[in-house]
């Protein structure tokens, strides 16, 4: 790169963490000041104007500093790249540590991760749920509940159980249930779950039709609770100290900020379409509704026994992303490592 090429991307830099820091447009003074002692105003200012015509600032009022534009941002985490190789978290021990103490409790470790996650960036952290699809079942249990309600164990060979309740609008004895599960684990054990909902309960259904009512009723509700387990769901946890940022001060951006994130469909399907890096973030034009433009959503993918979720936060536009992209990256890696089919072993057997 050209000594004055790397000295505009420089001064880029300067002005985005110079911003993210006060939430105020930046001056050339300023910038003088703190970042580029070495550089003339005058070369400073040519620098700023030609930033401006590459649409990577711009300047609200005549008389302001400037701010960086969505593409100034995106410029700017390409800058700051490299320097997250540089930087590593300490407290990813004790993440370990919550893993394997809670290796039979997948959704409580994850729980916990993303309290941490949110104390630690004072944002608001989230956390799809593994997507089940991918697993294999590895056995079946239902329990009648009294009033017409059946409980559905799923065991998958990663090791991860999921439970739905559905209702049912028959009567079902105990024995009939026994013989009913046992025959179900012959044909699906072993099966993908993405096949099972999609697929093999479908043709089941249309094989037995002409069956009892009683067999053909409970594949129905069966096949219910295995589309239910294949959904992905986004749990969110913060403090309200991260609506105390200044971007939250109208009742506006709180409105749209709670409608981008009630949005699980969209978000899914863009982080479902957006997971090439360790690392990513949606930010501007990535999001369908111009109302979320002011906002970023930084994450990551992990897999629990081979089986993949997400993790991140989502914060205004104006981010401390030197700090939250590498800790994303070490949660994830975290998560993913440790959980590795015969990796997570509990204390007392180390012990053995």
């Amino acid at each position: 790169m050209k000594k004055n090429q790397a000295r505009l991307f420089h001064t880029l830099g300067a002005l985005v963490d110079e911003y993210i820091l006060s939430c105020e447009p930046v001056s050339s003074r300023i910038l003088n000041e703190k970042y580029l002692t070495d550089v003339s105003s005058a070369t400073l200012r040519l620098d700023l104007l030609k930033l401006e015509k590459q649409n990577l600032i711009s300047q609200p009022h005549t008389s302001a500093g400037r701010i960086p534009t969505i593409s100034g941002y995106r410029r700017y985490l390409r800058y700051i790249e490299t320097e997250h190789k540089n930087v590593s978290y300490e407290r990813m021990d004790t993440l370990r540590e919550l893993l394997i103490t809670n290796y039979k409790d997948t959704p409580r470790a994850l729980h916990y991760i993303m309290q941490m996650l949110a104390h630690e960036t004072d944002q608001l952290s989230f956390v799809a749920e593994p997507e089940v699809s991918n697993g294999y079942l590895s056995r079946l249990e239902v329990f009648s509940l009294g009033e017409q309600k059946l409980l559905f164990l799923m065991s998958l060979d990663s090791g991860l159980d999921k439970t739905v309740i559905m209702k049912c609008d028959y009567d079902i004895t105990d024995v009939q249930l026994k013989k009913l599960v046992r025959y179900l684990n012959d044909e699906l054990v072993g099966q993908r779950i993405y096949d099972i909902a999609n697929n093999v309960l479908v043709e089941m259904r249309e094989r037995t039709q002409n069956d009892s009512d009683l067999l053909s009723n409970f594949l129905v509700e069966l096949h219910k609770a295995f589309i239910e387990i294949s959904d992905f769901f986004i749990h969110y946890d913060g403090s309200v100290n991260f609506l105390e940022q200044p971007e939250f001060d109208s009742k506006e951006a709180i409105l749209n900020f709670m409608h981008l994130i009630q949005r699980q469909d969209a978000l899914l399907n863009s982080m479902r379409n957006n997971d090439e890096n360790k690392v990513n973030i949606l930010m501007g034009e990535d999001f369908t509704d111009p109302k979320w433009q002011g906002f970023a959503m930084i994450y990551g993918k992990y897999e629990v026994f081979g089986i993949p979720g997400y993790l991140g936060v989502v914060t205004p536009l104006r981010t401390e992303y030197r700090k939250l992209i590498p800790l994303i990256r070490d949660v994830t890696d975290t998560i993913t490592q440790t959980t590795k089919k015969g990796m997570v072993v509990p204390k007392w057997r180390k012990n053995e």
